[in-house]
C-alpha cells in the first residue's frame, strides 16, 4: 500500500495548491508557530503526524505510556480541526519515504514544522530537507520549543555556554516582551485544507497496547508554582507542577509558562532555562546522549551491572528513598526530581554503573 493512501482522495485534482504542517513535539493547536506560519502562508493548511517506525522500533514496552499518551492527544487534535471542517491525517510511516511520495504531488507547495534539537531529529529533517529542496518544494522550520534557541544565547565570542549560571543570567538579559507573545495558530475554517475524514492508526495495528497509566494534568496551578521554591526539595509534598510530560510533548506553550513564572516564580523559571540550556547543549554537542560531556569521563572503568542494577531497577537496593523513588518510577512513569538526583548519583557514584544503563531506563520508564 502507497503510503499517501489515506490522503489520495485529496491529493487527486486539487483546486489549488497546499501546504502542511508536520505535528511532532508540538500537539497542540495554540500559540503554534510553524501552525501559525502555515496558516499565514496564503496556503490551505493540511495537518499530518507520523508515527516512525524507527522511532516505535526501539520501545521494548509494547504498553509504553507515551505511545498512548500521543494517540490519545492527536485524536483529540483530530476533533479539534473537525470543528474547522478538517482533520488530522496520523501515519504510520517513515518520514523521509513519506516526504519522498508526497514531494510527487505537485498542488504540494511547501512543509513547515517547528524545529526539534536531539540528534536523531536533525538527521531526520535534514534528510527531508535535502529532498524537498531537490524538488522546489520548501521545508520552513520554525522556533517553538524553546524561547531561545541555536546561539542566541551565546558567549561573546560566539560560543554556546557550557556552564548553566552564566547561561541563565544571559538568557533572562535577552528576555524581551515579544519573545512570549502568543500567535493565533487556531485558523479560521477557510485556512484549513476542507478533509471529511483522516486517518488515525490503532495501536494495535502499530503492535502496541493502551497504557493502563494515568497521566498527569496540564492544569497550570498559579499556586503550586508560587509556593514552589519552598515546596519544590520535599518529595513528599506535590509541590511541582507536573507539567513536564506536556513540555516533553508540546501539548502546553513554553512561552505562556514562561509568562506564568515570570508572574509567579523566578525560580520555576530558572528550572525552564534549564530545559533550555540543556536542550541546546544537546544540539550543540550531539555525542552528549552516547558519551561523556568531558572525554576525560569516558576513561571511567564502570562495574559489572549485574544484580546491582537489576536491584536498582526494581527499587531492591535497602536504601529506602532510592528504592522508593524507583517504585514510583515503576509504577507511575513519574519520579520527583530531586528523588532522580539521588538514584542518578546512587547508580554512578555507590554502585560504580555506567551512567548510559541508567539513561535508558529513565528513557523507557519516564513519562517526560
Amino acid at each position: 500500500m502507497s503510503v499517501l493512501e489515506p490522503l489520495a482522495p485529496y491529493l487527486e485534482k486539487a483546486s489549488q495548491r497546499w501546504v502542511v504542517h508536520w505535528f511532532r513535539r508540538d500537539l497542540r493547536l495554540e500559540d503554534n508557530r510553524s501552525l501559525h506560519a502555515a496558516l499565514q502562508s496564503g496556503h490551505e493548511v493540511l495537518c499530518i503526524f507520523l508515527f516512525d517506525p524507527d522511532i516505535l522500533g526501539r520501545l521494548e514496552d509494547r504498553d509504553d505510556p507515551r505511545v498512548s499518551f500521543i494517540h490519545k492527544r492527536l485524536l483529540e487534535i483530530d476533533a479539534q480541526l473537525r470543528e474547522r471542517g478538517s482533520a488530522l491525517f496520523a501515519l504510520y510511516a517513515r518520514p523521509v519515504e513519506f516526504f519522498e511520495a508526497l514531494s510527487q504531488v505537485e498542488a504540494f507547495a511547501g512543509l513547515y514544522a517547528n524545529r526539534d534539537y536531539e540528534p536523531y531529529a536533525l538527521e531526520r529533517d535534514r534528510k527531508v530537507y535535502e529532498l524537498l529542496e531537490s524538488r522546489g518544494k520548501a521545508f520552513k522550520g520554525l522556533k517553538d520549543q524553546v524561547v531561545f534557541d541555536k546561539l542566541e544565547v551565546s558567549k561573546s565570542d560566539a560560543s554556546p555556554y557550557t556552564v548553566y549560571t552564566p547561561y541563565m543570567k544571559r538568557w533572562k538579559q535577552l528576555l524581551a516582551p515579544e519573545d512570549l507573545r502568543p500567535v493565533d495558530s487556531a485558523g479560521h475554517k477557510a485556512a484549513w485544507k476542507p478533509v471529511s475524514r483522516g486517518s488515525m492508526p490503532t495501536l494495535k495495528e502499530m503492535g502496541f497496547v493502551e497504557s493502563n497509566l494515568p497521566f498527569p494534568s496540564s492544569a497550570i496551578l498559579s499556586d503550586r508554582i508560587s509556593n514552589y521554591e519552598k515546596q519544590r526539595d520535599i518529595p513528599s509534598v506535590e509541590g511541582t507542577t507536573r507539567l513536564s510530560l506536556h513540555l516533553r510533548f508540546g501539548t502546553l506553550s513554553i512561552r505562556s509558562l514562561v509568562s506564568m513564572a515570570l508572574k509567579h516564580s523566578d525560580k520555576w523559571l530558572n528550572e525552564l532555562i534549564w530545559r533550555e540550556f540543556y536542550m541546546m547543549i544537546l544540539y550543540h554537542f550531539p555525542h552528549t546522549p552516547e558519551k561523556a560531556f568531558k572525554p576525560a569521563y569516558d576513561r571511567i572503568s564502570w562495574e559489572e551491572p549485574g544484580s546491582n542494577f537489576e536491584a536498582w531497577c526494581e527499587g531492591k537496593t535497602g536504601y529506602p528513598l532510592v528504592d522508593a523513588g524507583m517504585r514510583e518510577l515503576n509504577q507511575t512513569g513519574f519520579m520527583h526530581n530531586r528523588v532522580r538526583m539521588v538514584v542518578a548519583s546512587f547508580l554512578t557514584k555507590h554502585l560504580l554503573i555506567d551512567w548510559r544503563l541508567g539513561e535508558r531506563y529513565f528513557a523507557r520508564k519516564l513519562l517526560d
